[in-house]
């Protein structure tokens, strides 16, 4: 028995288990989550959406000739969700070398992380599924356990480079929740009505507040909470270690966010991507805390719709920048579940 086929075994019988332990969720095939709008073979997502004509729309945005750099620094003290880590180490100091009668050297990082979930990340295709009694359904209906493309390797027709291949050149819109709601979102409860919770009609009152165009086809959403500002790359490094660890503490604690109610009402506007300055975007815990993380689930494997975590929004919300034109792509990683990155906004 081939590795490729001991490990695809291994899989389904680790899913077997587990669906008996907690029992399925058959939504995603009662309610037809797949095929996608793009057909059976799309790998992409909305992403799909952007047109030739929406992409000139938004180089319009760009009045003053601006730019925002919104990743965060890459370190192995910034707060990370759950066990991920981030090491790099530099072998050597030099690296390699002497080479020739000048004497060159050189210098390489080695670098151990979930390089795909860390830091300012952005959630593929192959990063959020859910447990149905066919198997573990991913976006377009993809079945982990039918696949012997999707392994330890790599997630074959779920990988990250197929959303890499596209690219996201999009109207960016900043919903600045701290001005809208008079100071940084605490972290929320759960439930209905929590302040911590960013709802549909809040979504829609900051739209009206900050005088842009109602969402529309084709755009990325991003949302200022303030609660990333624990975590900020201004004055990190002036913490000492106790400090960073209490700010992380709270940092991973929880966090404020869009709720259900907004993350539905921004599928149904047809946006390809969501942001913000946390690391889920999302409220946690929700309107429904006994089912977290509803709006990965709803958004990403349902629909396509793509999200980036841990941005810094600081220089966007100096400018009242609420409209500018965004640029990024996911790194080609062959089968990953995400990826790092630092993007782009011009204003």
């Amino acid at each position: 028995m081939t590795l490729t086929k001991i490990l695809t075994f291994a899989a389904a019988a680790a899913f077997a288990f587990q669906a008996d332990a907690q029992g399925v969720n058959d939504k995603p095939l009662t309610e037809n989550w797949a095929p996608s709008e793009w057909g059976a073979d799309d790998t992409a997502g909305s992403v799909n959406r952007t047109t030739p004509e929406m992409v000139m729309k938004a180089v319009g945005l760009v009045k003053q000739g601006k730019v925002a750099t919104l990743g965060k620094i890459y370190a192995g003290d910034a707060p990370n969700f759950g066990s991920r880590v981030w090491r790099m180490t530099i072998p050597g100091l030099p690296t390699g070398g002497p080479y020739g009668d000048h004497q060159l050297v050189y210098n390489d990082e080695y670098l151990a992380a979930e390089i795909g979930q860390i830091g300012t990340q952005f959630d593929g295709p192959g990063h959020i599924g859910v447990i149905t009694s066919k198997g573990t359904f991913f976006y377009n209906g993809r079945i982990l356990e039918d696949d012997p493309s999707i392994n330890a390797y790599g997630m074959g027709p779920l990988g990250v480079e197929h959303v890499a291949d596209k690219g996201f050149v999009c109207r960016g819109v900043l919903l600045d929740a701290v001005a809208y709601k008079g100071g940084q979102l605490p972290i929320p409860k759960g439930g209905v009505g929590d302040p911590g919770i960013v709802s549909d009609a809040d979504v829609k009152a900051m739209i009206e507040a900050q005088g842009v165009a109602p969402l529309g086809e084709g755009d990325c959403v991003f949302l200022y909470t303030g609660h990333g500002d624990l975590w900020h790359p201004t004055n990190w490094d002036t913490f000492d270690a106790a400090e960073k660890a209490r700010r992380a503490e709270e940092f991973k604690s929880g966090e404020p966010g869009f709720g259900l109610s907004a993350c539905e009402y921004m599928a149904e506007r047809k946006i390809i991507l969501t942001g913000a300055d946390t690391w889920a975007t999302e409220a946690v815990p929700g309107e429904n805390p006994g089912d977290p993380f509803e709006c990965h689930l709803n958004l990403q494997t349902k629909r396509g719709v793509w999200n980036i975590e841990n941005l810094d929004l600081s220089q966007l919300v100096a400018d009242k920048a609420y409209e500018f034109l965004f640029v990024w792509s996911p790194l080609k990683m062959k089968g990953a579940t995400g990826s790092p990155g630092n993007p782009i906004a011009l204003y």
